[in-house]
This record gives structure tokens, sequence and C-alpha cells, in this order.
């Protein structure tokens, strides 16, 4: 998958895992790894960039005798995630197109071996 597409993609799912409620980085890591076939580390940066420009609040909790930092979804982050989700509607329906669209007669008005092949069954 291309990596720019990769990116958005990760954003989004990290924003979604965040948005189910409450969660600590590595319960993210495990909901979206293989998902996208990430690393886990490849998570953390995103985390850490989305809570950056304020779509997380976070805490810490002590859980095991050790602190657990927390993730919390903010309106900033409920607001992207909105704008990701209208975005994937659209992409849908690029999605769509291409998947199924036929493929057109050869130049000479000949049918593909596609057509012939899918013809024969009817």
């Amino acid at each position: 998958m291309d990596p720019q597409l990769k990116k958005g993609l990760l954003d989004a799912c990290v924003l979604t895992v965040v948005e189910q409620g409450d969660t600590y980085g590595y319960l993210v890591t495990q909901k979206t790894v293989d998902l996208l076939h990430v690393s886990e580390s490849a998570l953390y940066p995103v985390l850490r960039r989305l809570e950056q420009q304020g779509c997380f609040e976070t805490y810490n909790a002590e859980y095991g005798g050790r602190l657990r930092k927390y993730y919390r979804m903010t309106p900033v982050g409920e607001e992207r995630l909105a704008k990701t989700r209208e975005e994937m509607e659209d992409l849908y329906a690029i999605i769509e197109f291409i998947m199924k669209t036929e493929q057109k007669p050869d130049a000479d008005g000949e049918k593909s071996a596609k057509e012939l092949t899918e013809g024969e069954g009817k």
C-alpha cells in the first residue's frame, strides 16, 4: 500500500480506537497493527503527533504498580475524525468507480478476454 495513503488511514484508525473510549498506547497498537500491517513502533509517533495537534488529552493512571498513559478524545479529535469520515465517503465513490468500471472493447471493436469468458456462462 502507498505509504502516504497508509499514513492517512493510520491516523483515522488511531482516532477511531480512541473514540471508542479512553485507552492506552499498547491497546491502540494491538487494534491497528494487524489491520494496516505496520509495526508497533510506527504508532507511538502517530499518538504523539495527534496529541500535539490537540486531538487527544492524556492522563496517567496506575495499573499493576506502574503508571500507564491514557488517551482521551477531545472535541478537536472528534471534529478531525468526522472530517476524515466525510472524506472516506468520497473515497468510497472513487474506489467503487475504479473497481467496477468495465473494460472497453479493443480499438477494433473486439471484446476483451474477460468479457468473452463472462459471456460464455450466459
